[in-house]
């Protein structure tokens, strides 16, 4: 049975993709991370480097530095996928048990409708400019709507989707870098940089939260990729596609970061999606990058409305060993997820900027354990030998709870707080390093060597993987 009807709505939701509905290239993984990281939140992204202290040159590079390494760690996520033929999160049920994962998960849903909510707030800002409209809820309202649009459809149209505004993003940013490079003194502002290691490493810091956060659903558009697909192939297409989007991004916002500083405050604070329509000249140049920037958070609002109704979806299913669900039910936790995350855009406070530093950088704190945990049992522990209908089973090989990851997952959030630089909190041991965070350096090591010594000799994993039959899955 197809994975979708014959108008191209996806079928399947948490269960298993079968083999006969696998479909598509690794290439496809290339596509769509880059047109999900050529958008606007990532110039945002790259501009809080400097807002917030580091130079434009020291930004720039700890910014690569931070893709290159949440960006492996994205990727090998991603390369999960198709061998496993599910969803990111309920892979999770493996390491931390059926309701365990549910901890995690509810961490994640609530991140997706942060990104989504703050994309929303400048995605809100394009679509008002696009149609001369004021009034900020019109905008974000017009997103929502377009958003619930394609998040309903599924798998197939994101994909379309990221295609589209790969090509788009691609035009769009070589003609804003081109803006940059001849209305900015680029030269000037890199020639005139000073390192500071804390703001260093918050450009680090960045950029890393940035790539982690796909890490709990990028599997989801990679599960649908042939069992056969090279695990390279997967890990090297999303690379690719993610750090070269999100670094081209970023280095843009921190150069138009830094030239927007003026003695007042900082011009690109106060409305970013217009200063970027001022670069490129207004008028008509103005309207079709406003387009290419509504397409790019198009399609990484769907991301995180799919990926927040597969968490959603996980969570409930928990209680009741159930894999499948109704599509009249898929539409109604959909709608439901996008209209939250429209209201938490409303609500959203002006200091937006400031925020978004916030949330990007606890979000580090919260998911850099749940991906040490993943990663080290998928390659290390289990090593790709899973039990899946056991993933389904409260009764089953991976039982309900699992102490040890939960243990590992729970230390390894709390150490990172002593090493925590916020505008909320600042941990004692930041004086200490000069005012640098490193809690989520704290955070991978702690959580890796506690999980490994407790799970190394305590595993389930079967000698093979175990599939479900067809019948199985139709049963579900």
């Amino acid at each position: 049975m197809a994975s979708t009807t014959n108008s191209g709505i996806e079928k399947r939701s948490i269960e298993m993709v079968p083999d006969a509905e696998r479909h598509g290239t690794p290439r496809s993984q290339f596509t769509l991370w880059f047109g999900a990281n050529t958008q606007i939140t990532a110039i945002v992204d790259g501009a809080l480097a400097v807002v917030f202290g580091a130079d434009a040159l020291w930004a720039i590079i700890g910014l690569l530095i931070g893709n290159i390494i949440g960006g492996i760690v994205m990727a090998l996520h991603s390369a999960q996928g198709p061998q496993l033929g599910l969803p990111q999160m309920i892979s999770s049920r493996a390491q931390f048990g059926i309701i365990g994962a549910i901890i995690p998960l509810v961490l994640v849903v609530l991140m997706y409708i942060g990104f989504a909510s703050t994309g929303a707030v400048l995605s809100g800002q394009a679509v008002n400019l696009i149609i001369g409209v004021q009034t900020p809820w019109v905008g974000i309202v017009i997103f929502g709507a377009l958003t619930a649009l394609v998040a309903l459809l599924g798998y197939k149209y994101i994909h379309v989707l990221g295609r589209i505004s790969s090509v788009t993003g691609l035009l769009g940013f070589l003609f804003i870098t081109y803006c940059v490079l001849t209305q900015v003194d680029v030269p000037g502002l890199i020639s005139g940089s000073s390192f500071a290691f804390p703001a260093f490493l918050s450009a680090i810091a960045l950029s890393v939260g940035w790539q982690l956060t796909y890490g709990p659903y990028v599997a989801d558009y990679s599960r649908y990729l042939p069992r056969s697909t090279p695990a390279s192939k997967t890990f090297w297409f999303t690379f690719g596609g993610s750090v070269i989007g999100s670094q081209w991004s970023m280095t843009l916002g921190a150069l138009i970061g830094a030239a927007a500083m003026t003695e007042s405050g900082n011009l690109f604070v106060e409305n970013q999606v217009a200063y970027v329509g001022d670069i490129v000249g207004g008028g008509v140049f103005a309207l079709l990058i406003f387009i290419v920037i509504l397409l790019g958070k198009l399609t990484v609002n769907t991301l995180n409305a799919y990926g927040a109704f597969m968490c959603t979806l996980t969570i409930l299913t928990s209680f009741g060993n159930k894999a499948t669900i109704r599509r009249w039910t898929r539409a109604v936790f959909v709608i439901g997820i996008v209209t939250l995350t429209v209201l938490v855009a409303l609500l959203a406070s002006a200091d937006f900027l400031a925020n978004f530093k916030n949330f990007v950088l606890a979000l580090l704190m919260v998911f850099t354990p749940w991906s040490v945990i993943n990663l080290t049992d998928y390659y290390l522990i289990s090593k790709d030998r899973f039990d899946i209908p056991a993933f389904y089973d409260r009764a089953g090989r991976y039982g309900a709870w699992n102490w040890r990851a939960l243990a590992s997952y729970g230390i390894g959030v709390v150490v990172q707080i002593p090493f925590l630089a916020q505008s909320f909190y600042t941990g004692p041991m930041v004086a200490k390093l000069g005012g640098a965070d490193i809690s989520w350096l704290v955070g991978i090591v702690v959580t890796f060597v506690l999980y490994y010594v407790l799970i190394r000799n305590h595993g389930v994993a079967p000698k093979e993987t175990i599939y479900p039959s067809l019948e199985e899955l139709e049963r579900k």
